[in-house]
């Protein structure tokens, strides 16, 4: 009769989860309570904001360059002038090949960049921190999430929230085993089996692969636990004073796949909402 006892013996099912709530997981990826989503979490979407933050943190980032003020003339070249059929290009001495002219193979550029030129565009302060909000409330979309093309559970909450231990994991390997016990080990292979070679100049340039965007871990500290999940592909590791809404929402497209500790979700309920 005991032993039957223990057959008929049911889990018991886990609480539900409150509006404007989320699991709270433990370091072995077992769900040890729920905990309440700060106001920074709660703003409305705002995808033009976010768009436009992300636009501007990216033109002002670039660099001014121009080509040589002598590229293209260097030459010793005369026109021929009128009367001979052919175009009146400059053309190098003794030769009938062109050059230096615009439109010349080897000829100067008719209206190069000049490094006086701004990129850079302007946001007004309120609007970009609004943005960076709008960005992490994406975050806590499942629909906005997936659609970003992120692969987890369907019925795996965002964002993940995990104990504050996380912080003093001990090698790549438990945090790869972290991801997977949260249901995330086909992001990691999306991430890791979708690193191509650069299409451009850019392989030549020091950056020869590129990665899809991942899992975004927020940690309150840089320690143990940040180097552990820094080795992954398509992972990123921030503190909270350093989110950006690139980071956020990378390309503008908000709902980027938040991994917290719950020290960096205190620090994120500090965030203003103007």
């Amino acid at each position: 009769m005991a032993e039957k006892k223990k057959r008929a013996k049911k889990a018991v099912p886990e609480a539900p989860i409150a509006a404007g709530e989320v699991p709270l997981y433990s370091v072995d990826g077992a769900r040890t309570g729920s905990v309440r989503l700060p106001p920074p979490f709660l703003v409305p979407a705002r995808p033009d904001l976010v768009h436009r933050a992300v636009v501007a943190a990216q033109a002002n980032r670039r660099q001014p360059y121009a080509p040589s003020p002598t590229a293209g003339m260097r030459h010793s070249v005369s026109t021929w002038g009128k009367g001979r059929g052919v175009a009146r290009v400059q053309r190098i001495v003794g030769s009938s090949r062109g050059a230096q002219s615009p439109g010349a193979v080897g000829g100067r550029r008719a209206h190069p960049p000049k490094v006086p030129r701004d990129y850079g565009k302007k946001i007004n302060r309120k609007e970009r921190l609004r943005a960076r909000l709008a960005a992490l409330s994406g975050s806590a979309d499942a629909v906005q999430v997936r659609a970003r093309g992120h692969r987890l559970p369907e019925d795996l909450p965002v964002p993940l929230i995990i104990e504050d231990g996380v912080e003093e994991l001990e090698g790549t390997q438990e945090a790869v085993e972290l991801l997977a016990k949260l249901g995330l080990a086909e992001e990691l292979r999306r991430a890791k089996e979708g690193t191509k070679v650069r299409a451009g100049h850019g392989k030549m340039r020091n950056r020869p692969y590129r990665t899809p965007r991942g899992p975004l871990v927020v940690l309150a500290k840089a320690g143990s636990g940040a180097r552990s999940f820094a080795n992954l592909p398509g992972v990123e590791v921030v503190r909270p004073q350093g989110l950006t809404v690139e980071q956020l929402a990378p390309g503008g497209q908000p709902g980027r796949l938040l991994l917290l500790s719950e020290a960096a979700l205190a620090d994120l309920g500090k965030w203003v909402v103007p």
